[in-house]
C-alpha cells in the first residue's frame, strides 16, 4: 500500500538507477491533485534508490457513482465539441452571401437567376439553362414562357430537342426519343386510352399526373429570369435532373 500521511495521498514514485539503466524504469500512479508536494528519498540497499512523492492537498470528495467528474474533461466531449465548432464555421461560411450578409442555404437554391435575354428566346423560342446545378429548358409558345428539367421524365430523353404540339387543346412537347408528351404548364403525361371492349368507342386523352417538374419564369428589364421549384412531392423528372444525366450545356 502506498504511505499516507492523514489525508495526503501517494502521487507517483520512481526506481530505478540512473547512472547504470537511462531507460530507468518509471511508472506513475495517479494524477496530481495540487500543486504543492513534498519528497522523501530512502536510500535503499546497493547502487539502487527509491523516491516516494506524495501531494499535501487533500484527495478531492468523490462524486456519486455514475456522475460525471467535473474537473476531468472527456476526450469525445472535446472531440464533440470542436466537431460542432467546425461544423458551425462551415455553416456560417455557406450562409453568407456576396454582400456578407447571412443568407440561407435552402432559400439561396431557389432563388431567381438571369438565364439570358427577353429578345433572343422571342427569337429561337428555347433555350438551355443551368439553374443552381440544375439543368433546364426554357420555351417560349404563344406569347407565354414556360420552363421545366431538360430531361424527360421516362426515360432521360433531350426535351429541348423535340417539337410542340396541341394535345386535346393543351400545348405539349413530345420527347424525341419515344414520343410522350407532356404539356408546357403544368408537365402533366398525357395519354390515350379506349375502351377495348367498345368497338365504337373513340380514344380519349387521360393524364397521368405531374410527371415533369416545372420552374417559374420571370421577365424584368428584357431579362429572363427561372426561378426553380420548391414542390415538396417527388416528380419522376427528379431521377434525371440530378447525378451522371446532367450533360447538356449549349443553348440555343
Amino acid at each position: 500500500m502506498p504511505p499516507t500521511f492523514g489525508q495526503h495521498t501517494f502521487m507517483t514514485y520512481q526506481c530505478g538507477d540512473r547512472s547504470r539503466d537511462r531507460s530507468g524504469a518509471r511508472f506513475r500512479g495517479w494524477e496530481e491533485w495540487g500543486s504543492s508536494a513534498c519528497s522523501a528519498t530512502n536510500a535503499v540497499s546497493g547502487t539502487r534508490r527509491a523516491r516516494v512523492t506524495w501531494a499535501t492537498s487533500p484527495r478531492p470528495a468523490e462524486a456519486p457513482r455514475g456522475a460525471r467528474n467535473p474537473g476531468r474533461r472527456s476526450r469525445v466531449t472535446r472531440a464533440r465539441r470542436l466537431a460542432g465548432l467546425a461544423e458551425a464555421e462551415r455553416g456560417t461560411r455557406g450562409s453568407m452571401d456576396v454582400d456578407g450578409s447571412e443568407q440561407d442555404p435552402e432559400m439561396k437554391e431557389y432563388s431567381s437567376v438571369c438565364v439570358g435575354r427577353e429578345e433572343d428566346l422571342k427569337k429561337s423560342e428555347r433555350m438551355t439553362a443551368v439553374v443552381h446545378d440544375r439543368e433546364v429548358v426554357i420555351f417560349y409558345h404563344k406569347g407565354e414562357y414556360h420552363a421545366m428539367d431538360i430531361r424527360c421524365y421516362h426515360s432521360g430523353g433531350p426535351l429541348h430537342l423535340g417539337d410542340i404540339e396541341d394535345f386535346d387543346g393543351r400545348p405539349c412537347i413530345v420527347c424525341p426519343w419515344h414520343k410522350y408528351k407532356i404539356t408546357l404548364a403544368t408537365g402533366e403525361g398525357l395519354y390515350q386510352s379506349i375502351n377495348p371492349r367498345d368497338p365504337s368507342a373513340k380514344p380519349k386523352w387521360c393524364s397521368k399526373g405531374v410527371k415533369q417538374r416545372i420552374h417559374t419564369v420571370t421577365v424584368d428589364n428584357g431579362n429572363i429570369y427561372v426561378t426553380l421549384s420548391n414542390e415538396p412531392f417527388k416528380c419522376d423528372s427528379d431521377f434525371y435532373a440530378t447525378g451522371n444525366f446532367k450533360v447538356i450545356r449549349s443553348s440555343f
